[in-house]
């Protein structure tokens, strides 16, 4: 069997396969169905990180996987609730923008430089958590319908969005540092 074939990864493509599931689930107003698909797939991310270094399964195959299947449920995610008018079509613009800004840096940084390696930084695993977070508190806020969560949603929306700024920000300050080191 391949190395690539582990725990770890193959959580990875689990939370990619949850993807479309949790997506029609928002889409078609199932919102427990949504909760728990959405809730499954978050503890994937938590748990494929755990396998790879608890266990030594990190493989290069898993680098490129675990940020794709975090894009990919978290920008899915986000589309299908801006959709479902359960949160504002600017912050999509905000969480799409930084991800394409940091995707099209990437590729000149790339094109340009030597530089071959983009891990994560403290301040990009904060704003997917905090994305994370504010897709729970909007799913659950539909489920529970508790007028808390409708405060706690409207304050976390500005706080996803200050993040996912600020992470974009320090991806530009981290990517000039290594283009004038390399």
């Amino acid at each position: 069997m391949p190395r690539w074939v582990n725990v770890a990864n193959l959580l990875t493509l689990s939370r990619l396969l949850l993807v479309p599931f949790v997506i029609v689930a928002i889409l078609d107003e199932d919102h427990v169905r949504a909760l728990l698909l959405f809730a499954c797939a978050a503890v994937t991310d938590v748990l494929d990180g755990l396998a790879a270094r608890r266990f030594g399964l990190a493989t290069q195959a898993g680098l490129y996987l675990d940020p794709i299947a975090d894009k990919c449920l978290l920008s899915g995610v986000f589309l299908a609730l801006a959709s479902a008018r359960l949160v504002p079509r600017w912050l999509v613009a905000v969480i799409f923008g930084r991800d394409l800004y940091i995707l099209c840096a990437a590729g000149f940084l790339l094109w340009l430089t030597p530089v071959r390696s983009f891990p994560p930084t403290v301040w990009g695993k904060a704003s997917t958590f905090i994305q994370i977070v504010t897709a729970v508190i909007c799913l659950t806020r539909n489920v529970l319908e508790v007028p808390v969560l409708d405060a706690l949603l409207s304050a976390i929306l500005w706080l996803c969005a200050a993040f996912t700024i600020w992470s974009g920000l320090h991806y530009t300050w981290r990517g000039v540092h290594l283009a004038r080191v390399d």
